[in-house]
């Protein structure tokens, strides 16, 4: 069975983030997350009514085989994004950018005050951005609005190597000798993976490995890479009251073909992407891409399924939806 923090556990953390003499009134334990715990802590008294708190305990990673720090110091920009080092490079990042990010109140990798590393961060009243697409449609354009200038904000930031902020902040070098080589050798691994798991993949197997290796000749070497979240859908941005985007698990933040972002905001947020389009995109490497995408979307959420992940039936829905788009893009 998984411990997960109480309020107990907490206390100091929050004490420490606050100041003074703050008590819990009450923890929640957000969920979705799958790498980390995400709580949202009440206080009692006058001033900030509550807080988040993020845990990079192992108990907090659903992945199978994995632990809380796998992938933090990895070369391969879609190792998994985990850990207290990958978030303050990305929150240090974005703040220098000017995108909007959870204010930090406290960072500890010490493990003194709770068995964890640990981050405390403003709890962004307005909700998530996937909840106000349905709720408040109008307040909903003006915060697409806003997030369309943090990712040119973003996007406008080049390097001349790829790879996750952290690593490159390390002087590291990223795996891989391209963008586009990657994701290819990434996306004939998950269709391997896919088609030991279900047989209409199985039956395409040969199929879908032609088309990706065929997208990906007819892409042309490239020298720059633009700022990516890697994840940027509607619940990963939260809305202030003034309708500012904020981004949230930016652990992944990374240089990389922009295109990668686009692919999964196309997909992620379907007939509301227009505000968020930009002139200028490679359409081979999307082409490319989309496709590597959904194999990924198809491969990762069967494999979190050999774990104890409790939204079971969330995920083999976004294995299915994602199985049956990689299909209807074969020729």
């Amino acid at each position: 069975m998984r411990r997960f923090a109480e309020a107990e556990d907490l206390s100091g953390v929050v004490r420490d983030a606050l100041g003074g003499a703050r008590r819990i009134a009450g923890v929640q334990r957000l969920r979705g997350g799958s790498k980390k715990g995400v709580y949202r802590v009440r206080l009692a008294g006058a001033g900030t009514p509550s807080v988040i708190v993020y845990s990079w305990a192992d108990e907090e990673n659903f992945w199978p085989g994995a632990t809380a720090g796998e992938g933090t110091d990895g070369t391969d920009p879609f190792a998994p994004a985990s850990g207290l080092e990958p978030f303050l490079a990305a929150q240090r990042l974005l703040r220098e950018l000017g995108a909007r990010v959870p204010r930090l109140l406290l960072a500890d990798g010490s493990r003194q005050r709770y068995a964890a590393d640990v981050a405390v961060v403003e709890d962004v009243p307005g909700g998530t951005l996937e909840a106000l697409l349905d709720t408040d449609p109008a307040a909903a354009r003006k915060a697409l609005t806003d997030l369309a200038r943090t990712l040119d904000l973003m996007q406008s930031r080049r390097a001349p190597r790829y790879g996750r902020v952290d690593l490159l902040e390390r002087g590291g070098t990223a795996l891989g000798g391209s963008c586009e080589q990657l994701v290819l050798d990434r996306a004939l691994r998950d269709l391997g993976e896919a088609a030991g798991r279900d047989s209409r993949i199985a039956a395409a197997r040969g199929r879908l490995d032609d088309r990706l290796r065929t997208l990906r000749a007819l892409v042309a070497p490239r020298t720059e890479h633009g700022l990516i979240h890697g994840e940027l859908g509607p619940d990963h941005v939260l809305v202030t009251e003034d309708g500012e985007a904020v981004l949230i698990d930016i652990e992944g933040l990374m240089y990389f073909d922009v295109e990668w972002e686009h692919v999964f905001l196309r997909l992620r947020f379907q007939e509301r992407y227009e505000a968020l389009a930009r002139p200028g995109l490679d359409p081979r490497r999307l082409a490319l891409y989309e496709l590597a995408m959904r194999l990924s979307l198809v491969a990762g959420p069967l494999r979190l399924l050999d774990g104890d992940f409790p939204d079971r039936e969330f995920m083999q829905g976004i294995a299915e939806h994602n199985l049956e788009e990689a299909l209807a893009l074969l020729p």
